[in-house]
C-alpha cells in the first residue's frame, strides 16, 4: 500500500501543511468481493454462537486497501499528487457479494 508520505489521504477538504493548487477532478476505486463457501459456514456458526467473523473482517479490510489503491492509481493518471474528501461505500450486491467504493477529489498541493 501507498504511505501517507508517499501519496496524502484525507477526508477533510484539506491536508494540513500544504495549498492545493489545482483540481483535478473526481476519482474512485471500486471493487467486489464473492464470499466463499468456508466463510459463510463460519459466519453461520458464529451467528448462531456470537462473536467476530474474522473471515468477514479479513475480507472488508483487502477490499478497502483495494480501493484505496484503485483510487490513487486513478488520481495519478489525472496528474494529482494527493486525495482529499475521501470517502468510503460498501453495500451488498447479492447474498454473498459485497461491493466497496473509495472515492475523494484528485487534487495537486504543494507545501506550505
Amino acid at each position: 500500500m501507498v504511505s501517507m508520505d508517499e501519496f496524502p489521504i484525507s477526508s477533510a477538504n484539506y491536508i494540513v501543511g500544504y495549498k492545493i493548487v489545482e483540481n483535478k477532478g473526481f476519482v474512485y476505486g471500486l471493487t467486489v468481493r464473492a464470499r466463499g463457501l468456508g466463510g459463510d459456514i463460519g459466519a453461520g456458526l458464529k451467528g448462531i454462537l456470537g462473536g467476530e467473523i474474522k473471515q468477514y473482517v479479513k475480507m472488508m479490510e483487502e477490499s478497502r486497501e483495494e480501493c484505496i489503491e484503485r483510487c490513487i492509481e486513478h488520481a495519478k493518471e489525472l496528474g494529482a499528487n494527493a486525495i482529499i474528501s475521501m470517502r468510503m461505500d460498501s453495500d451488498s450486491i447479492s447474498q454473498n457479494m459485497q461491493e466497496v467504493l473509495a472515492y475523494g477529489t484528485a487534487v495537486v498541493i504543494e507545501k506550505e
